[in-house]
């Protein structure tokens, strides 16, 4: 048990410390680090590679932002593999629809619970 967290802490310290460093070294913005993750995950993920990670570290893989590309490359390759062509199309979203619907109702709530101010 304490080997298995501390490879995931390892992993999603090494993923959180690549994004810090392409915001100190290259000036990203957040929003272009998130896209690069994601992609990130979607190429690793498409390749195959980033199952062995997700195998090893476990959450350290799948809870960052290369994780959900993971995600989306996995659903469209099972999508795919069952539907044909159409599953380009409609695999990312069956496979993400859960975290997308749990993330927008989060959002909604937080909006409706909280006072907002302006800066």
């Amino acid at each position: 048990m304490f080997l298995m967290c501390l490879k995931a802490f390892l992993v999603g310290g090494a993923i959180c410390v690549i994004g810090q460093l392409l915001i100190d070294i290259t000036k990203m913005t957040p929003a272009r680090i998130l896209v690069t993750f994601v992609c990130a995950g979607v190429v690793l993920g498409g390749l195959g590679v980033y199952d062995e990670l997700v195998d090893f570290a476990g959450a350290g893989a799948t809870i960052p932002l290369t994780g959900f590309g993971n995600a989306l490359a996995k659903g469209v390759k099972e999508a795919v593999r069952e539907q044909g062509f159409m599953g380009v199309l409609t695999g990312a979203l069956t496979a993400m629809a859960g975290g997308v619907t749990v993330a927008v109702l989060c959002g909604l709530i937080t909006a409706l619970v909280t006072k907002p101010k302006d800066k």
